[in-house]
């Protein structure tokens, strides 16, 4: 059992239950990585207790220090990959966007084709008017001549 020296009830740490379960946890973990007994802690935390003493402390201690470059690692690589997938996202973003100008580009010269068309047309149009006249002249100068 974890004498007083070296345990401190978990109620004088100013945490919620939960983070005092985290804590426990954590220090049971430390301990059994380490190659240590976990039992001085598990008894300490059977009675409400963690482990003060300075061997447990530096043990949490790295512990801790590992996991928060665990976390730090797992962090740059989410990071690397959101970095890869927001670039992959601005590329597609970019080739859709020049996909559409290059349609656009194409529909405005189609519309300027149609436009040249409308006024080719109009002189055809014009042009058979022209005709159409000469003939009824024709015709007219045809009959009087007959």
């Amino acid at each position: 059992m974890a004498s007083p020296a070296t345990s401190i009830p978990d109620t004088r740490l100013g945490l919620s239950a939960d983070e005092v379960q985290l804590l426990r946890q954590h220090q049971q973990i430390a301990l059994s990585q380490a190659g240590g007994s976990s039992r001085a802690a598990s008894a300490a935390s059977s009675q409400g207790r963690l482990l003060l003493d300075p061997s447990s402390l530096q043990t949490l201690g790295y512990h801790f220090d590992r996991l928060m470059q665990a976390i730090q690692q797992r962090l740059q690589v989410l990071t690397q990959q959101t970095q890869i997938s927001t670039q992959a996202q601005y590329d597609r973003a970019g080739n859709a966007i020049q996909v559409a100008d290059a349609e656009i580009a194409r529909f405005r010269e189609i519309l300027r084709q149609i436009d040249e068309l409308e006024v080719e047309f109009d002189k055809v149009r014009r042009i058979r008017e022209i005709v159409r006249g000469f003939r009824a002249r024709i015709e007219a100068l045809d009959r009087r001549v007959r």
